[in-house]
């Protein structure tokens, strides 16, 4: 059964989106995932920062003020629906253009917002999840890293092959062999009692959880934490392994190739105090 979805372009109700846009044909743009709960926003500050970046750095014009408006008037009609969790799609893109990849002279970027109802509750940490090691490797892009922006064909890629070899996500590592992230997530690993995660200066998401754990939750539950060049090795070494993402929060490890990991104290504390945060 299909999942209930809402979709928005530039405040109205759509069904189709009209062509040309250069999100579709260069993926130019960005897009931000944002929980939900019963139409109210979760950590949206975070969210409009790493936008604004990516929105500073591809030289697109203002448009939080407007994402704004548009993430205002979605909420209400989400609420109206009743749906008690949601996951808001917001992808802002350049708009239309002339042919070619020169970007227009004075865009005018589009606002198309996605809602989907979800079924579980985000606040219930998932079962842990096995990995399967992508074969595709994340490109170096010191400018773009970071970014949330539209190309993710690396992250479609590893997913596809995650699912084929039977794992729930696929571990990304960059062109020198050292950890990335997972397909729709960052990694941490738990060693010796420091939390560990890579940097992301040459490639990879910086995603909103992750700055959250780095900022709040580990210094809360008294976790010394490290940005660190990190090891397919390392991980098989480690005490315990974890992922986030906006919508599943922090979700555990629990095998990679030969290793399995079946207690997560560090993941299940820090679950706890992200909950006790949208709460």
């Amino acid at each position: 059964m299909l999942a209930a979805t809402a979709t928005w372009l530039d405040g109205a109700p759509v069904s189709s989106l009209p062509l040309p846009d250069r999100g579709l044909d260069f993926g130019d743009g960005l897009f931000e995932t944002i929980l939900l709960h019963q139409g109210r926003p979760l950590l949206l500050d975070l969210h409009l920062q790493r936008l604004q970046r990516g929105l500073d750095v591809l030289r697109f014009p203002a448009c939080v003020p407007a994402l704004q408006q548009r993430l205002r008037q979605a909420s209400a009609a989400i609420a109206e629906l009743g749906w008690p969790w949601t996951a808001l799609r917001a992808t802002v893109t350049r708009g239309a253009g002339p042919r070619g990849y020169a970007p227009p002279a004075t865009p005018q970027p589009r606002i198309l917002l996605r809602a989907t109802a979800l079924e579980s509750n985000p606040l219930q940490m998932s079962a842990p999840v096995s990995l399967a090691l992508a074969t595709i490797r994340c490109a170096t892009q010191p400018a773009l890293a970071g970014l949330k922006h539209l190309n993710r064909l690396e992250q479609v890629l590893a997913a596809a092959e995650a699912a084929e070899a039977g794992a729930g996500e696929a571990l990304l590592l960059n062109q020198s062999g050292e950890l990335v992230s997972v397909s729709s997530g960052n990694i941490f690993l738990l060693s010796d009692g420091v939390l560990l995660t890579p940097p992301l200066d040459a490639c990879g998401i910086a995603g909103t959880r992750r700055r959250l754990i780095l900022q709040h939750l580990a210094p809360d539950c008294g976790l010394e934490l490290r940005e660190t060049r990190l090891t397919p090795r390392q991980l098989e070494q480690c005490d315990e392994a974890f992922y986030s993402n906006s919508l599943v929060g922090l979700r555990p490890i629990g095998r990679f190739g030969e290793r399995s990991w079946d207690s997560h104290p560090a993941c299940q504390a820090l679950f706890e105090q992200y909950r006790a945060t949208l709460t």
